[in-house]
């Protein structure tokens, strides 16, 4: 019998496709394998055919379980919709508990792959012969493959649903595994971008659909901790790897470990249902009190009587973010992202070359280990003042506190003080204030859109602080970042601004229903109108 909400409408497909993928994946490994006694180096060696049947087996896989996640919709509007204070009202229960867990080991496995790439570096340079500028353009084309996948997994999100999305970009992201058979630096470009592409869409796929199943009460300060823990693991997955594995098999069994941790995700899927909201907002009105039904429990109003008026037929896309009510948010938003961006993979990517430049080169690591060990509170303050005070004033708040961390630098080179305790305190105020960004700002995307821009939304964001860290990386190329005071000044200038729109447009979202944000938003844009038109009049 099939459960509302978890099952595959063409099951067959669904599953066909996943055998598909993963045998495409295993049929690289005895190649890997033959090479053990050279250390596993593979450059050089010719692609056998059972490698290349295996290459093309994956996309036909991929094309296959789409077809198998593809759902049955009844057009927006055309049925009724579901009033979900029965959910919102209701305390935090196993099944939350379980799907809050799922989507724990979903971040921490999507944040892993791109966290690999670091360590798989020093050894594909070698292998390959290339130089490590070469090496560069491979975290490029992955950041380049993130930004896109973030916007294109969002669209999908909003289009098929938020699980489709889900189980689709972990299946994507299983067939990227065959990275670490490639015997070809080109290879490994064209795949690792693939890989960006299906990681980058994870992260805001799985906000979007814990901040639509979560009650109200509970749902800020878990979504936070959902990204600061998963970020956390996912990057410690990553180096335990590296300490672990790579001295047996070489770096190429990181990139193979796509394997087992995507099928991970598709074996936990059981636990990842369907978007209430989504099913709703399709008219899946059934499947959508079948999923409130899990969530509710016995114990709850009968979901068969909360039922309301009918949705208004509405459609989703990219230009509805920047125009009408949520232009000014999405502003704001996006202007974080990009500057968060540049602050992480530019400002701070360079911060140990450029202390080593002002006479600390013996101290540097240690000052930045001591300055990331004194950050470690700050998550726990953001998730605080998130979940107490207010969603956006606390991320607008650590949006200027990254600027005025930046302008501390400013102000310590231009009086001459690098002293350890001087460039402490103020890579320690940056650390915690752009970690504390970056743990608000997908989350409160995920809060702030209405369902049938939730997706895009929270994936444009993603994808923001994304672009940001190919700007940065190419401002460093260009040598930017070498002069500490101007990149700092040009990056503070943006995330002041940003704060400011944030704070001006921003709606705080702490324990409110998602519908009762989007009706405080719709509210003051028509104040705002109205006021604008009256001024006119004047």
């Amino acid at each position: 019998m099939k459960t509302p909400g978890i099952s595959f409408h063409h099951p067959v497909a669904f599953w066909l496709g996943c055998l598909g993928i993963t045998a495409g994946v295993l049929s690289h490994i005895p190649m890997f394998l033959r090479a053990a006694p050279m250390g596993f180096h593979m450059a050089g060696m010719p692609m056998d055919t059972t490698m290349l049947a295996g290459m093309a087996l994956i996309p036909l896989g991929l094309l296959l379980a789409a077809f198998g996640l593809m759902p049955r919709a009844a057009a927006p509007g055309g049925g009724e919709t579901v009033d979900f204070h029965v959910a919102d009202g209701v305390a935090l229960n196993r099944e939350h508990w379980k799907l809050v867990l799922v989507l724990l080991v979903t971040v921490a496995v999507d944040v892993m792959k791109p966290a690999t790439l670091g360590f798989v570096l020093p050894g594909m340079t070698v292998e390959y012969g290339i130089s490590s500028q070469s090496a560069g353009t491979l975290a490029l084309l992955a950041l380049t493959g993130t930004t896109l996948g973030s916007i294109l997994w969002g669209l999908v999100a909003d289009r098929f649903g938020r699980r489709a999305a889900v189980l689709l970009g972990a299946l994507m992201f299983i067939g990227t595994a065959i990275c670490g058979a490639m015997p070809s630096f080109g290879w490994n470009l064209a795949m690792c971008f693939l890989m960006g592409l299906s990681a980058g869409g994870l992260l805001p796929i799985t906000f979007a659909l814990m901040a639509e199943s979560i009650p109200a009460a509970h749902r800020g300060w878990l979504l936070v901790a959902l990204g600061g823990l998963g970020t956390a693991a996912g990057y410690l997955m990553a180096s335990g790897a590296a300490a672990v594995l790579e001295p047996l098999f070489s770096w190429r069994i990181l990139w193979i470990l796509g394997l087992p941790t995507g099928l991970l995700v598709i074996f936990l899927n059981r636990f990842i249902p369907e978007s209430p909201r989504y099913l709703a907002s399709r008219g899946l009105v059934r499947e959508a009190r079948g999923v409130l039904a899990r969530f509710t429990g016995k114990g709850g109003e009968s979901v068969d009587q909360v039922v309301a008026e009918k949705p208004p037929a509405e459609q989703g896309g990219l230009r509805l973010l920047l125009r009408g009510p949520y232009a000014g948010i999405t502003l704001g938003l996006v202007a974080a992202g990009l500057a968060w961006g540049l602050v992480n993979f530019g400002f701070l990517l360079w911060l140990p070359t450029n202390l080593r430049a002002l006479g600390l080169e013996g101290q540097a690591d240690a000052l930045l280990a001591r300055s990331a060990l004194l950050a470690l509170p700050g998550v726990a303050l953001v998730i605080w003042l998130y979940h107490r005070w207010s969603s956006i004033y606390t991320l607008a708040l650590f949006v200027a506190f990254t600027a005025t961390a930046l302008l501390v630098f400013c102000l310590c080179l231009w009086l001459g003080l690098h002293s350890a305790l001087a460039v402490s305190a103020a890579t320690a105020l940056l650390l915690v204030s752009a970690s504390g960004v970056i743990a608000m700002l997908i989350p409160y995307a995920a809060e702030i859109y209405p369902v049938h821009l939730r997706g895009t939304g929270a994936g444009l964001v993603a994808a923001s602080s994304k672009a940001g860290g190919i700007l940065g990386a190419g401002l460093g190329v260009l040598g930017l970042f070498e002069d500490m005071i101007l990149s700092a000044l040009l990056i503070a200038v943006p995330l002041a601004a940003a704060a400011a729109v944030l704070w001006k447009n921003g709606i705080d979202t702490r324990g409110l229903r998602l519908e009762d944000i989007q009706a405080l938003v719709s509210k003051r844009w028509a104040r705002s109108a109205v006021g604008g038109a009256a001024a006119e009049l004047r």
